[in-house]
């Protein structure tokens, strides 16, 4: 009975490995990041403009209409 189990379990492992194959390669930490040099100033949206600010306030009361 055990071999039973045994056998089924190396089917259906065999079933998995047919249809989805391997898992992928890890990444590796330094090959998910990337360092750019920054522009001096902070670039040129950096700037502030108070008049448009209020297209990026977000508040759930006035969403919900309270």
């Amino acid at each position: 009975m055990v071999m039973d189990k045994e056998l089924a379990m190396d089917a259906a492992a065999a079933a998995r490995h047919a249809r989805f194959g391997k898992l992928p390669e890890r990444i590796r930490f330094e090959d998910m990041t990337e360092e750019v040099e920054g522009e001096p100033g902070g670039g040129v949206n950096a700037t502030y403009n108070p008049e448009g600010s209020w297209k990026h306030y977000s508040c759930l009361a006035l969403d919900l209409g309270l």
